[in-house]
């Protein structure tokens, strides 16, 4: 009888160790399920198209992620929520990354979302319908609708630079919602501008003139994804999944765009006048901004007294999670 209820209690002990064992482990499963579902900010632009296709061909479930993309209107909803922990990842550019970074490292750049490729510009300096303005020597002494220390400013001194004009020459006026500055252009309140696309198209096609467009000096204007450093530490795995299936998706647009028209149209804001001509974008294979991108960023930035001294590239830049070939 005595080794009956020993061995009973042994049968009970060895249960409730098991238990714990397994209750253990549902906790750490539970743990690692939610490690696997990843916060990215998009802003509704052309350069999120890969998220959107990688949704919609169910891309992301594959590779074992869940991804929710949030919505966001402004590069200042964005900043917000990322500083504020909301997010896993944000789109966004090389500056903005670089001034998450000023006093510690927050985010990286894991991958380039887009840049100008062939005939596909992110950004182009317009003047005004009936302005006259047709030349970039026209611009001098020219009020130019910006937006004040943006990748908007950056790429508008170093595309006027680059056609022989200096940006002091120019009476910059910041007006940072760029619906605001379209509509200031058309208007001829201002007399030039530089608009991100599908705007740049939309007022081309109302009768604005093209100056410049980034694809005619593609060095400049980039636009990244980065990861808060949290996120990279916690998800790594994750992050690798997210980045493969947005590659995969960049791809399957690069080889037949027509066929993502109607996921564009419903994720990404084309105006009226041309939602069914603008054109679809080439999006550029896995791959980081080089050192000389970064270089020429923090030296603007530093002229801009937006930075006191160069931050550096590793740091800032990481291809670590890049998809392998």
């Amino acid at each position: 009888m005595k080794k009956i209820v020993q061995t009973k209690w042994l049968l009970l002990a060895a249960a409730g160790v098991l238990a714990v064992i397994l209750s253990g482990y549902g906790n750490n499963a539970r743990c690692e399920q939610r490690s696997e579902t990843l916060k990215i900010a998009l802003l509704p632009i052309p350069d999120v198209l890969p998220f959107h296709v990688a949704r919609a061909k169910g891309y992301f479930m594959t590779e074992g992620i869940s991804v929710e993309g949030l919505p966001v209107y402004s590069s200042l909803d964005r900043d917000q929520l990322m500083q504020a922990g909301q997010l896993d990842a944000m789109l966004t550019e090389l500056a903005t990354t670089a001034n998450f970074n000023r006093s510690r490292v927050r985010v990286r750049i894991v991958y380039i979302a887009r840049k100008p490729i062939g005939a596909h510009s992110l950004f182009r300096i317009l003047s005004a319908p009936n302005s006259g303005i047709t030349s970039v020597a026209d611009l001098t002494g020219a009020t130019m609708g910006i937006s004040k220390n943006t990748v908007i400013e950056y790429v508008t001194d170093r595309l006027l630079s680059a056609h022989g004009l200096d940006p002091e020459r120019i009476i910059k006026k910041s007006v940072p919602v760029i619906p605001e500055r379209y509509q200031l252009l058309m208007q001829g309140q201002i007399k030039a501008a530089t608009l991100p696309e599908p705007l740049a198209s939309s007022a081309l096609a109302a009768g604005a003139n093209q100056i410049i467009a980034d694809s005619d000096d593609p060095r400049f204007s980039v636009s990244v994804i980065s990861f808060s450093i949290l996120a990279l530490q916690k998800k790594p795995t994750a992050v690798r999944a997210f980045l493969r299936a947005w590659s995969r998706a960049a791809a399957d647009i690069n080889t037949e765009p027509e066929a993502y028209r109607s996921v564009m149209l419903t994720g990404i804001r084309v105006p009226d006048n041309i939602r069914q001509r603008f054109r679809i974008p080439t999006f550029p294979p896995p791959q980081v901004p080089n050192h000389r991108q970064w270089s020429d960023v923090m030296d603007w930035m530093i002229f801009q007294n937006l930075l006191t001294k160069p931050l550096p590239y590793d740091e800032s830049v990481t291809a670590a999670y890049l998809p392998r070939k």
